[in-house]
């Protein structure tokens, strides 16, 4: 029997990178999943593949419905939501703060923080209802960046995005700990993911200079694989690791050990 076995788990982003594998590594160790993107077709092809049981609802994370749908999708399928992956994210044009369009920097943070605020805003009531009836509230597992933990050079929006995501965690955890509910931050340095390759592909004709700013100050000196930072997100959610809360996991290469 999987260390999920039977419980309900929602995942944004769920169509590429880190939501795209911890749907596949969720579904192995028999989660029923309610999965989010913001194209259907890829989401509902990705659905199809896995051995589970799932509801899909494709949406702009940036819009507070979509949130609420989510958490309404998975109690009226699942009968409740156990665990919650906040992953849905954008990445921003790789320049300096003045050169960011006002546009986009709007964009990074109703996608990258707002987003993740509409998630818990909804998310958490559902899981502290739970736990008055039944004793076992959920875990939150959000997706932020070792970026949120220190300053970015060209990266200054998402960067502030990313701080946010980790003060929402924090005082989140602070406020539901009492309630059954754990509220952790994954932070990752860079990945093999897609929004790596967006992020390279923004730097336009400085994408060399663009790789090596990002992979420079990592001591492994290479970037994530994709099923690296999945066990720290799977750590984070797994319901034997109930006293861990508000806490910060970094997967990072060593980059903050220095």
């Amino acid at each position: 029997m999987g260390r999920f076995q039977g419980l309900t788990v929602l995942i944004t982003g769920a169509a590429g990178g880190f939501g795209r594998r911890a749907a596949e590594r969720f579904a192995t160790e028999g989660a029923r999943l309610v999965l989010s993107d913001i194209d259907s077709s890829p989401l509902e092809e990705m659905a199809a593949s896995l051995d589970a049981e799932s509801a899909t609802l494709a949406g702009n994370i940036a819009d507070e419905q979509l949130s609420e749908s989510l958490v309404k999708l998975a109690v009226e399928r699942f009968g409740r939501l156990d665990i919650a992956l906040n992953n849905a994210g954008v990445a921003q044009s790789f320049v300096k703060l003045p050169h960011v369009p006002s546009d986009e920097a709007r964009r990074v943070i109703e996608i990258d923080l707002l987003g993740v605020f509409y998630a818990m805003k909804h998310q958490l009531p559902v899981m502290e209802m739970q736990s008055r009836t039944g004793g076992h509230g959920g875990a939150i597992v959000n997706v932020a960046s070792v970026t949120g933990l220190a300053g970015a050079a060209r990266l200054s929006v998402y960067s502030a995005a990313k701080h946010g995501v980790i003060g929402l965690t924090r005082s989140a955890a602070a406020e539901y700990a009492s309630k059954g509910i754990r509220v952790n931050a994954v932070c990752p340095s860079y990945a093999r993911t897609r929004m790596f390759g967006d992020l390279v592909q923004l730097a336009g004709d400085h994408r060399a200079e663009a790789i090596a700013v990002l992979t420079r100050g990592i001591p492994m000196q290479r970037i994530a694989e994709i099923d690296e930072v999945i066990e720290a997100i799977l750590f984070a959610a797994d319901p034997r690791n109930s006293f861990m809360t508000g806490t910060t996991l970094t997967v990072d290469g060593g980059t903050t050990a220095i």
